[in-house]
């Protein structure tokens, strides 16, 4: 087994072996004479359920649910036969006992050695369940000669019509684990794949591999059939929604009824890496239960949680879905990418090389600039460009240290692959892009730990050269400094963002452009923001000067307690200019900026 049980009934009780226990509970405690036609009903229902695993690999998903299936059967057997009657059956008798059976599974697995290793577990847990039987009612149950089989199909699921396996009018659930491949990794017969299967949704080239079976189900489900997947996280984050959640809201009306906020998946495989997996149940039908099943530890035990409604970003919260945007929806400073090299490494001048540099080139100490990169401004270390854009030729040409280095980049540059690329070897002193403002900006560092509280950003003024691991925000001051640093600005960056496993993507685009600031605060609150977030700057500056790094002062372990406190006083700013003085969770933040 390559994914684990307990991950396994992750999704199977949800989807549908929960409820079945619930009412069979029910029924069980049924004292009056209509107990015995409810577990004959129940026993009926069980056998009429099908289930669909369209990337069923070994069968995993559908051993674990027959198996789950049988055992539930087995129990109402035992109700309708006490432990009296069990012993005066004859073998004849048992033998018509059991009705759930390995036909009711369906498998689509492209690779034929574990289709076929799918069947036969099957009918190795078909083996399992009639001696857990047999012992149960003291006669030996077997189903030999095998009458019945398994519908597994060797076939690209992408590629061929479910309901020629099976009708959509016959099945109960699809679920499974479709495989994980990002858009980067993709072969490209899977580009193809996913080309003739999203035809219809633009950007599609940008959806993980797994966003096929999603947009098939949707297709191939009616109203009755429930629906679950494992999936990367991807799929609940970021750009990713809005192309793949706004065709599934739109055509097909889909409803997300159950979901697993990220865990870590576990495999069984020998030297298997963890990967950072959501669980998605939905259909097309609207339920009353939903519930949002959330991870403290993203190795340990969910928590689940019932919700009025669950959206793409699995939040409790309208079905809404941000969609990439060039400019804020509010009247705001627009964020801007940082400066890209694209030099080889050759424009840039690490520490350690800074003095052994400018030793041996002192005319060029004016165009080596302080350059601000993600992980160099949260671990306090240094690093430094050329920053030769209005540079005269003749320093360029006179300066050893600058002519080699530019000649490097002509030569890095020429080689590229890229076309684009290859362009600019005709300017090989000055950045591939360039973005740099000449204000003061607020610095948004793009990748940074989903373990702290707040994301640290940063004030700087314009010689400090902003390095494409950052966006920067020109024109910006201490008010829009104070609403991004904010717990309601980090509640929306947490559900809209992207994510490199679990770690914050922030991005312009999806997280800042559609970020609905407090558009009706007065100019009093605006100023209690913009005092608040200076109360931060200061808290922080102390540490800062006394050789501690931002890394530090923003781990929750040991962030100062006078630090903490100034954010908290800056929350409080930043909920009233929204007209709230107090949220009671995140989740009703979240709803809230939703709405």
């Amino acid at each position: 087994h390559y994914t684990s049980e307990r991950d396994i009934l992750k999704l199977i009780g949800p989807l549908f072996l929960d409820g079945l226990h619930e009412e069979f509970a029910q029924i069980a405690a049924d004292r009056s004479a209509r107990r015995k036609s409810r577990l004959e009903d129940f026993q009926a229902k069980l056998r009429g359920i099908k289930c669909l695993d369209p990337a069923c690999g070994c069968g995993n998903f559908l051993v674990i649910a027959y198996r789950e299936l049988r055992r539930l059967e087995l129990e109402a057997l035992k109700l309708l036969h006490d432990a009296d009657v069990r012993q005066q059956l004859t073998a004849t008798e048992v033998q018509l006992l059991s009705k759930v059976d390995v036909d009711q599974f369906y498998g689509i697995e492209i690779e034929m050695w574990p289709s076929r290793i799918a069947e036969t577990a099957l009918w190795l847990m078909d083996h399992q369940m009639n001696r857990e039987l047999s012992e149960a009612f003291g006669q030996p149950y077997s189903r030999i000669p095998l009458k019945k089989s398994p519908h597994i199909r060797c076939d690209n699921a992408l590629r061929m019509d479910w309901n020629d396996l099976l009708p959509a009018n016959e099945c109960s659930y699809v679920l499974g684990n479709p495989p994980f491949i990002g858009h980067h990794n993709q072969t490209p017969e899977q580009k193809l794949d996913q080309y003739d299967v999203l035809s219809n949704i633009k950007a599609n080239g940008v959806l993980d591999y797994v966003c096929n079976w999603y947009v098939l189900a949707a297709r191939y489900i009616n109203e009755s059939i429930r629906c679950a997947f494992v999936s990367t996280n991807s799929i609940s984050q970021g750009e990713q929604v809005g192309i793949l959640w706004s065709e599934l809201y739109g055509r097909y009306k889909l409803k997300i009824h159950f979901a697993h906020r990220t865990f870590s998946w576990q495999s069984e495989a020998t030297g298997a890496a963890h990967v950072h997996v959501v669980i998605i149940g939905f259909g097309k039908q609207n339920v009353d239960c939903k519930y949002i099943y959330e991870y403290e530890d993203i190795r340990g035990d969910p928590k689940a949680i019932q919700v009025h409604n669950i959206n793409a970003y699995l939040a409790d919260a309208p079905d809404v879905c941000v969609i990439n945007r060039s400019q804020s929806i509010c009247d705001v400073p627009q964020m801007k990418w940082g400066n890209k090299p694209t030099d080889g490494g050759h424009l840039i001048i690490e520490a350690t090389d800074y003095e052994t540099f400018l030793a041996a080139n002192p005319e060029a100490k004016p165009y080596v600039k302080p350059l601000v990169c993600a992980h160099e401004f949260l671990h306090g270390e240094d690093r430094w460009c050329l920053w030769l854009k209005d540079a005269p030729p003749q320093v360029i040409k006179n300066v050893p240290g600058l002519y080699e280095r530019v000649e490097a980049v002509r030569e890095f540059r020429s080689k590229s692959k890229a076309a684009s690329t290859r362009a600019y070897a005709t300017m090989p002193s000055v950045f591939r892009q360039i973005a740099q403002t000449a204000r003061p900006y607020v610095l948004v560092p793009l990748h940074t730990s989903e373990t702290r509280t707040y994301i640290p950003f940063g004030f700087f003024e314009p010689d400090h050269i902003v390095h494409n691991s950052c966006s920067f925000i020109p024109d910006a001051n201490q008010y829009h400094f104070g609403i991004i640093s904010s717990a309601m600005h980090m509640v929306w960056v947490k559900y809209t963002c992207g994510r490199i496993k679990s770690d914050y993507r922030y991005t312009k685009d999806i997280v800042y452009n559609n970020y609905p600031w407090p558009v009706e605060a007065s100019e009093k609150q605006k100023e209690a923001i913009a005092e608040a977030a200076q109360g931060v700057l200061d808290a922080r500056k102390k540490y800062l000067d006394g050789g501690s790094t931002l890394a530090d002062l923003y781990d929750p372990l040991s962030m100062p307690a006078d630090l903490l406190k100034a954010h908290q006083a800056l929350d409080r700013a930043v909920d009233l200019a929204y007209g709230r003085r107090k949220f009671e969770s995140e989740r009703e933040r979240v709803e809230f900026l939703f709405s």
